[in-house]
């Protein structure tokens, strides 16, 4: 998977929250409802081993991240869309603009406006420039035009999620 060194920092930040103090309160929880008495019909306990469980499950999925890391650098222009910069698009098919943010795959959310280099608009919008018109090839037998209007730096990546699994 492909990330910046940034992602591989945010992770490792996400791991060492999840692996200290966050989990120290889980397991004071889950150590809470067990002083409760019977488990079988402990919703409490339940619910702790749950979220202890999913603690882990998470901590195990981002250390695998890190392990299948592809680290990768932003070798976009100032005037070119890159990672990290959002991008106003014009799509003459439907007389509408659209705005997105070009992020790394694992802090990828469409419904947020941040799409991924991995996806079909943001392959084919890298590296281009304001005024440039591109085909996006959403699939086999469907691509559409679209027109950069607009290329800014925001500097606010690290505020941008690490994807959910």
């Amino acid at each position: 998977m492909k990330m910046t060194k940034d992602d591989v920092e945010k992770i490792r930040e996400e791991i060492a929250y999840r692996t200290g103090a966050y989990r120290e309160e889980l397991l004071e929880n889950l150590k809470t409802a067990r002083a409760q008495g019977d488990l079988s019909e402990n919703f409490e306990y339940t619910m702790a081993k749950r979220a202890n469980n999913q603690n882990n499950s998470r901590v195990q999925y981002l250390e695998n991240l890190i392990l299948q890391a592809e680290i990768i650098e932003d070798k976009s222009k100032e005037d070119e869309v890159g990672i990290n910069k959002t991008v106003t698009i014009y799509i003459p098919e439907d007389d509408e603009e659209e705005t997105y943010k070009v992020v790394t795959s694992i802090r990828g959310d469409a419904t947020q406006g941040r799409i991924s280099i991995d996806s079909p608009i943001g392959k084919a919008l890298m590296y281009h420039k304001v005024g440039d018109s591109v085909m996006i090839q959403v699939n086999e037998s469907y691509s559409y035009e679209a027109v950069i209007r607009k290329i800014e730096i925001i500097d606010n990546h690290n505020e941008d999620p690490i994807r959910q699994y």
